[in-house]
């Protein structure tokens, strides 16, 4: 059988599926971390609220409620990239079964299709399950670095190196974050993919009812409010910078 012939065992309404989950899973991705202005995402503001940690941190006597943190930090990437691994282990398992699978599926949505298209669908779902545990490996690589440099921040708040070393720290736990939750993406997008089982009208809706969550916890949540409530430090600090900027630009023109 040739791969044009395999193809054409997909309908259209597949292929336009697939496709919307892809677009779905980069624009939110996108969405996040680039948000307007005006209207940032939780994980922009969590990001200032790191920086504030780590400022705090230099005055802090003894630092081992950072150090616990940080420990805590590893400790959810480690879960995460474990049942990532389970769970790409079961998929594979699962091709093996495709055969019963496929009779399964066929009891519940009343049709039948050739085994290389349900092994197929569970191979969409593993490349996700795939991404995600790249990221949560690599974010849990990035806390170990980030608390080499927290423990690398001089005792002495009055050392030139000490802000410097804290504004490092503070930036390789911001990008240790940001992989943390594009695994967690991934992983959402993992399970949406997961109806394609049932249909693409089932990927669809599914894919559309995890893009409308994942908005919604970044961009109309309650802990967001909670985070505007009063805002950070370097939040603030940016936003009088902008202002300057803003009223000097006015004057110059």
């Amino acid at each position: 059988m040739t791969w044009l012939n395999r193809i054409s065992m997909f309908s259209p309404l597949d292929f336009a599926g697939l496709a919307f989950v892809l677009v779905a899973w980069v624009w939110i991705g996108w969405r996040i971390e680039h948000p307007s202005p005006t209207r940032p995402s939780v994980s922009i503001l969590m990001a200032d609220f790191r920086r504030d940690w780590m400022t705090v941190m230099v005055t802090r006597e003894p630092r081992i409620f950072d150090a616990q943190l940080v420990s805590n930090l590893r400790q959810g990437t480690a879960f995460f990239a474990s049942a990532s691994m389970l769970a790409i282990g079961g998929g594979l398992a699962l091709m093996g079964q495709a055969d019963q699978l496929a009779g399964i599926a066929g009891d519940f949505i009343q049709a039948e299709a050739p085994i290389f298209v349900w092994e197929a669908k569970i191979i969409a779902v593993l490349l996700l399950l795939c991404n995600a545990f790249l990221k949560f490996v690599w974010s849990h690589r990035l806390f170990g670095y980030g608390s080499v440099l927290m423990a690398a921040v001089p005792n002495d708040p009055a050392d030139p190196l000490v802000h410097k070393r804290a504004a490092q720290a503070a930036e390789l736990n911001i990008a240790a974050a940001r992989s943390f939750n594009r695994g967690m993406r991934a992983t959402y997008f993992s399970l949406s993919t997961c109806a394609w089982l049932a249909g693409s009208a089932p990927l669809i809706f599914a894919t559309c009812v995890t893009l409308a969550v994942l908005y919604r916890r970044e961009f109309a949540s309650r802990s967001r409010e909670v985070l505007l409530n009063t805002p950070a430090n370097h939040a603030l600090a940016r936003n009088r910078e902008e202002q300057s900027n803003q009223s000097a630009d006015k004057l110059v023109t």
